[in-house]
């Protein structure tokens, strides 16, 4: 990791890919550090119920079949892995944030019917 990047972003994203990572914590704690004091960092995720509920609709079905399909093995692929998935509920997410130190996070109160995004409070 290059020291001079740090603080240095005003914006860090992260797209539809936290779930599919080994080390999802590791990612967050590198975007915390390329955050500047007054920057945002923001995690768009699958929007998911927020347990497991059989009766959730088309949506949550298509999702837990990406999942198996190819979120969870791809976050297999390499070892460790957290081997979160593409259903990663918010509750996870904010687990996540947490051990990358962040303080929690928030919801934005967008309307998408695939997609959630969070902003992650430093």
């Amino acid at each position: 990791s290059d020291p001079h990047l740090d603080g240095r972003y005003d914006l860090v994203t992260a797209f539809a890919c936290v779930q599919d990572l080994s080390d999802p914590v590791s990612a967050l704690r590198t975007m915390r550090r390329l955050a500047g004091g007054c920057a945002t960092v923001l995690v768009m995720a699958a929007r998911v119920a927020e347990a497991f509920d059989p009766a959730a609709g088309d949506v949550e079905r298509y999702l837990y079949g990406l999942s198996v399909l190819h979120g969870l093995p791809a976050g297999l692929a390499s070892q460790p892995s957290a081997g979160t998935g593409t259903v990663m509920r918010s509750d996870t997410l904010r687990g996540y944030a947490r051990q990358a130190g962040f303080a929690g996070i928030d919801t934005l109160p967008l309307a998408h019917p695939f997609v959630r995004f969070y902003r992650l409070v430093r």
